[in-house]
């Protein structure tokens, strides 16, 4: 079988001495800047791109496939204790995992997290090295139009994981998509809503708003209604899962990595879709969606699992089709070039041992972040014993920062403090900034897309519905759209009756 023979080459070549260096340098690395707010893996993968020319190329890429899948498990670290995502794709994280450890079960938390994360790492990688060619071949068929449908579904999505008021999470999304189009058009280039401001010709940085809602916006909360208490519940469980928890995570961890495994595969799908469309289909199963938001360990373990999985799966199409899926992967795109290496369908062919390496590399990357991550479970939750005021101030310090590192900008700080305050009066008015920091991600995609595939087809809409997959997406869209509105409308039939009933009593 070529695809064995073929891994087995592959762990000879990241069980090497200096490579297995890498592989441990890179996912340390990469859990210490997932745990540091605003950071993340393509500003450190930017930074050492330099380094890695003087490295080997199996090396210097398992070193940078460390950092980026190391930091999907640091990133959920301070998610569950603070309520800070490390990392966008934590974002759905805070919503039960931060509960949870409210509820003195932030060990239960982490350690779900570790053990779904490396799940859904380890079988992302089985299911690559089966499955390559095929997978490669349909991601090779997305382009604009299929790029905008994906899309469309994450806004879905966006408001399926939304809780309380649907009218107030339609707000929020309508204020992301708005916060999305400051700056430069993607196509004419022309300035949006900057006001002559040359810091905003950029556009508003999106992780900067993210940090600030959920970092400076919770700390400011928490601030106004426990003075100096400590920040969490005094106890924090036991690490590893029990038997119950175990149980009730089993489900949501084999749906998250089938749905990061595939959806890492989608150009523009990655960690963050993967992680906000398994939480909608964990609270969507759900036998009491209300448990979703107050501390539902399946809201902790199938968003982690996913976002590890996607990020797996989303090495395949760079190193096969060479099309980079994301940021990161651009990057990644940019370290092989470094090492004469071009990315594409001669790549298995021509550098088997690179290819096969980092697969392999994977595997050993996932066992060590587990290995790693369950003792030191016990070390991150002291964090719950330090009094409010403290760690409000580190962790302020913390994402300023960060903030600070994406750009090097003193107006991402700004930005950040503006988030913040905006967070925390929408905290108070019963707003939630999950939707809109997540519109503001998605509407950047939307918007790109939608104007190259009008670009290709001379303005004819039509075309997002002559091509099969692109077809097939926006059908999927209109069903998801059309059941949820008749299951909205049956609840509503369903609790009219209930309600006449009680006023009559």
């Amino acid at each position: 079988m070529p695809q064995l023979d073929g891994l087995l080459n592959g762990f000879g070549v990241a069980l090497s001495g200096t490579n297995l260096l890498m592989v441990l340098l890179g996912v340390v690395i990469g859990m210490v800047i997932g745990v540091l707010p605003g950071l993340g893996p393509t500003a450190t993968i930017a930074m050492l791109l330099p380094v890695t020319y003087a490295l080997e190329p199996s090396g210097a890429i398992i070193l940078l496939a460390g950092i980026y899948y190391g930091a999907m498990y640091g990133g959920t670290i301070t998610a569950v204790l603070v309520r800070v995502p490390g990392e966008v794709a934590s974002i759905v994280t805070t919503f039960d995992g931060y509960e949870m450890a409210r509820q003195g079960r932030a060990g239960t938390a982490l350690g779900t997290a570790a053990i779904g994360s490396f799940v859904g790492g380890v079988v992302a990688t089985v299911m690559l090295v089966a499955i390559a060619a095929p997978l490669a071949a349909l991601a090779g068929k997305f382009g604009p139009p299929e790029l905008f449908a994906v899309a469309l579904l994450g806004l879905l999505l966006v408001l399926a994981i939304a809780r309380g008021s649907l009218i107030k999470a339609l707000a929020m999304l309508g204020l992301g998509l708005l916060i999305g189009t400051v700056g430069q058009d993607p196509v004419d280039g022309v300035a949006r809503f900057t006001f002559g401001s040359l810091d905003l010709l950029g556009g508003l940085e999106v992780v900067a708003i993210a940090m600030g809602m959920f970092g400076i916006g919770e700390v400011l909360h928490n601030l106004h209604h426990g003075s100096n208490q400590k920040p969490l519940a005094a106890k924090t469980g036991k690490v590893w899962p029990s038997s119950q928890d175990l149980r009730a995570s089993a489900g949501p961890i084999a749906r998250g990595t089938l749905i990061g495994s595939v959806l890492g595969l989608v150009p523009g799908g990655g960690s963050v879709l993967s992680s906000m469309t398994s939480y909608a289909v964990e609270r969507r199963r759900a036998k009491d969606p209300t448990r979703f938001g107050n501390g539902a360990i399946e809201g902790v373990a199938g968003p982690e699992t996913a976002n590890n999985a996607g990020s797996t799966a989303s090495f395949l199409p760079l190193l096969t089709l060479g099309l980079p899926t994301g940021s990161v992967m651009a990057l990644m795109f940019g370290a092989l070039l470094l090492q004469g290496i071009t990315p594409g369908p001669t790549l298995v062919s021509e550098h088997p041992d690179v290819f096969w390496g980092i697969m392999a590399s994977m595997f050993i990357g996932n066992l060590m972040l587990l290995v790693l991550n369950i003792p030191l479970v016990g070390a991150f939750v002291q964090l719950l014993k330090i009094r409010m005021s403290v760690i409000s101030a580190v962790t302020v310090m913390v994402t300023m920062v960060g903030v600070y590192s994406l750009n090097n900008s003193t107006f991402d700080m700004v930005v950040a403090v503006v988030a913040g305050l905006l967070g925390y009066a929408m905290r108070k008015t019963s707003f939630e900034p999950g939707p809109l920091v997540l519109s503001a991600i998605l509407g950047g995609t939307l918007e790109s897309n939608l104007r190259s595939s009008l670009t290709m087809s001379d303005g004819d809409p039509t075309i997002f519905v002559t091509r099969p997959v692109s077809l097939v997406l926006c059908t999927l869209f209109v069903a998801v759209l059309i059941t949820g509105m008749w299951l909205a409308a049956k609840k509503r039939q369903t609790q009219a009756p209930s309600s006449t009933v009680a006023r009559t009593g």
